[in-house]
């Protein structure tokens, strides 16, 4: 189509109305938004002044001053809370007044009376309920009705006062609480019933809540002993919990579970309680079909509880009183050792028992969890004497073997009793966690434990069973390297050579009750741990275990042979070149960090034996010294030097004492020289570095302490020496332009011409008159005050030159 054909067609298709036309709608478009304006005005001043009406302004406290704006009074009780206050007071009052007039009123009417004007009252009580629900005053109808329940109870106490005189106050009370359950709820019901009113929900409630007592009352009142007592509070549990979850009504729902709750705790606490009295099997059996008897009612509600939470916790109590049950029967047909491994055994029957929805099972397995942690509780006592016993042997070393195992773990402890069946226990719980926990989150973890729990169970064995004490030793000797032998990974890995090293320790001090036993235990844990290590099972902590035993093992060594501590000490060194000759060879950080710790432990322990002996703590010291240098040779390992020269001056020390010397440069000398030496290797590495860094702390060791002996000493040798190396100091220093050397030399050498000069200054003050040395002190301040320019200018040239001599 033709471009100029196409626009002629759109402009005419485009429609303008006329302008007449346009100014008309426009006109009826803005008498609408007046019209719409004038209407919200309207609406904002009635808005306004409803406002106003609502909120009074506050009048002025003083005529001459304006009152000062405050927030507003908030009803601190709401409408409906007042009233339930009010009507819940009202019924309190009227039932006292009702109480009153039974108890003390009573007597001044006669039976006719008594009758007519109680019936009546408790009458138009409970039918004011009624006419009131009609009317919509619900609160009003629960207060006058609670009040009419509480007038039934005095109706019963009058009528057993009056009527029933000669009755039994049990079996009345049984009756009563019969009749009044019954009566309340029918009264409940009956409300319910009316048409055009609404249901009230205080009679069903307190109907069930008067329904604990007439079961447990009339067994009581039939003579019912104990059980047959215990029976009727936990048939009462299961008429609670069939209310609790079949009544829609939730006042209700919520007492019965309360009551639940309570009857159900008082019934199992009182058969665990026959349980435990039991004299026999016939009594223990009885109990223990109460407990059956609550682990049916808790299963139920496990059952058809409808919160999860509810029926996990209920399944667990019925899982526990299913056990419970048969414990007390064994507890008195089986001898006290089984006692505890037959609850066990029924608590991991429960296991296979875990059958029903996801809840009851997860309650159930619980259960069988709870009584295998109190199983393995119970064994705890028995494996901390086995494990911590042998520590009193540091007091009997080499007494003598004792009698057997458990005499060698009881030397200052008692055994648990019937301890006998603890490995059994212990094993039984290890194997339910191996094969029973399939999760992958908790298979590490149970599988971890059940490692724990066999250890504890062969570690006691020999214990519990009285095995001979070699056999004791034996059996704890190769359960170390059985933890260590197997390629474990991660936690179970730690956790086997964290009880390797328990286990190695309460061995060690197992086999100090002999000494051939001490040796050969020592030895071997030694080359064990060192196995491990070598190859590779946490090397870290086996290596450190090694060097440990192995100075334990030096010191057996030399006890044996009747050797002085200070002579052992010599052997103990033995451990600490072992360890630097080996952190040299190893390329695992964190295993040289352990090795060479350890050595320093055992260099330690070296010079706590030489001690008691200077010359020997002399050359402990020395060759202590010798294997710190020969580490700081590698490049890793320089700070170590410092180790090493420290050693060496106490050994130099120590042997300067030995010998009785009591000059101290004879002590400061040793230092002196290597700090000046190190002083000159650093200066010719960094010429940059400060003199006071290099060669102040050297030469500050010697001339200090010297110039202190010399400032005392009468002789004129050790002045003239010092005075000496003052001179050469200074010299030194003003030669090479070292400020460290001059300054301390020429302070020393000062000072101990002033020393020497003293007496004959003293001498020519005494010789002066008075009058001299202040007149002297004057003419000095004179000529400094006069000459005060030019001596600042020759202290700032002294101050350049000596900051050029750095």
């Amino acid at each position: 189509m033709p471009s100029g054909v196409t626009r002629t067609t759109l402009r005419h298709m485009t429609y303008f109305p006329p302008p007449a036309e346009e100014l008309r709608f426009l006109d009826s478009e803005l008498r609408q938004l007046d019209a719409r304006r004038a209407q919200l005005l309207a609406r904002r001043a009635w808005l306004i002044t409803m406002l106003q009406q609502a909120v009074q302004p506050a009048p002025p406290v003083w005529p001459s001053r304006q009152a000062q704006p405050g927030p507003s009074a908030r009803p601190e009780a709401t409408a409906p809370g007042v009233q339930n206050v009010l009507l819940l007071l009202g019924g309190i009052l009227l039932t006292i007044a009702a109480m009153v007039f039974t108890l003390v009123s009573w007597g001044h009417l006669g039976i006719a009376g008594r009758s007519l004007v109680l019936g009546a009252v408790t009458l138009a009580v409970l039918g004011a309920p009624v006419a009131l629900l009609r009317r919509g005053l619900r609160s009003t109808a629960e207060s006058v009705a609670g009040l009419g329940l509480a007038l039934t109870v005095l109706d019963a106490y009058a009528l057993h006062e009056v009527v029933f005189t000669a009755a039994d106050g049990t079996t009345y009370a049984a009756a009563a609480s019969t009749a009044l359950a019954a009566l309340w709820a029918a009264y409940g019901t009956a409300l319910a019933a009316l048409p055009g009113s609404a249901t009230l929900r205080l009679p069903h409630p307190a109907a069930l809540a008067v329904a604990q007592l007439p079961l447990v009352l009339w067994t009581i009142a039939l003579g019912g002993g104990p059980l047959t007592v215990t029976a009727a509070v936990l048939l009462t549990t299961a008429f609670d919990a069939v209310v609790a979850l079949r009544v829609s009504e939730r006042p209700v729902r919520v007492v019965a579970l309360v009551c639940g709750f309570g009857t159900g705790g008082w019934g199992v606490l009182a058969a665990g309680l026959l349980a435990l009295g039991a004299a026999g099997p016939s009594a223990a059996a009885r109990a223990a079909a109460l407990l059956l008897l609550a682990a049916v009612i808790a299963l139920g509600v496990a059952r058809f509880a409808p919160r999860p939470g509810l029926a996990t916790g209920m399944a667990t109590t019925a899982a526990l009183c299913a056990v419970a049950g048969p414990v007390g029967v064994l507890r008195v047909s089986v001898p006290g050792d089984w006692v505890v491994p037959a609850c066990l055994a029924c608590g991991i029957a429960l296991l296979a028992a875990a059958r029903g929805p996801a809840v009851v099972r997860r309650g159930v397995v619980l259960a069988s969890g709870v009584v295998q942690a109190g199983a393995v509780l119970w064994a705890v006592p028995a494996v901390g004497v086995t494990l911590l016993g042998p520590v009193a042997w540091l007091r009997h070393i080499w007494a003598g073997a004792p009698a057997d195992a458990r005499a060698a773990v009881t030397a200052d402890a008692f055994w648990p009793p019937y301890a006998v069946t603890v490995p059994l226990v212990l094993l039984a719980v290890a194997a339910v966690l191996a094969t029973a926990v399939r999760g992958a989150e908790r298979r590490p973890q149970a599988l971890t434990a059940a490692l724990t729990l066999t250890w504890a169970a062969v570690l006691v064995t020999p214990t519990a069973l009285e095995l001979p004490y070699l056999v004791g030793l034996l059996i704890q000797g190769l359960t170390v390297p059985a933890l260590l032998a197997p390629a474990l990974r991660g936690a179970a890995a730690r956790t086997a050579t964290g009880l390797a090293l328990l286990t190695s320790l309460g061995l060690a001090f197992l086999s100090l009750a002999t000494e051939p036993a001490t040796l050969g235990v020592l030895a071997s844990l030694t080359v064990v741990f060192a196995v491990a290590a070598w190859r590779g099972r946490q090397a870290p902590v086996s290596a450190a275990a090694a060097l440990g035993w192995a100075t334990a093992l030096a010191c057996a060594v030399g006890a044996s042979a009747g050797w002085r501590p200070e002579i052992v000490a010599l052997l103990v060194l033995v451990v600490p070149v072992a360890a630097a000759l080996l952190a040299a060879r190893l390329d695992d950080p964190v295993t040289t960090v352990t090795v060479e710790v350890t050595g320093a432990v055992a260099g330690f322990v070296a010079i706590a034996l030489a001690v008691a002996d200077p010359p020997l703590l002399a050359l402990v010291l020395s060759l202590c010294g010798v294997i710190a240098a020969g580490t700081a040779v590698r490049p890793d390992r320089r700070d170590v030097g410092y180790a090493a020269v420290a050693l060496f001056v106490l050994a130099s020390w120590v042997r300067l004492a030995a010998w009785q010397v009591e000059l101290p440069e004879a002590y400061t000398l040793p230092v002196t020289v290597p700090a000046l030496l190190v002083g000159a290797l650093r200066r010719r590495r960094d010429p940059a570095s400060s003199s006071w860094t290099a060669y102040g702390p050297g030469l500050t060791v010697t001339l200090l302490p010297s110039l202190a002996t010399a400032w005392s000493d009468v002789e004129w040798t050790r002045p003239l020496l010092l005075g000496a190396a003052g001179l050469l100091l200074t010299l030194l220093g003003a030669r090479h332009r070292l400020r460290a050397p001059l300054v301390l030399g020429g302070s020393v050498l000062a000072l101990v011409t002033l020393h020497e000069l003293a007496p004959y200054l003293v001498q020519v003050t005494d010789a002066l008159p008075r009058w001299v040395p202040p007149a002297l002190a004057g003419l000095l301040l004179l000529a400094l005050g006069a000459t005060y320019e030019q001596r600042l200018r020759d202290v700032r040239r002294v101050r350049e030159v000596l900051g050029r001599m750095n």
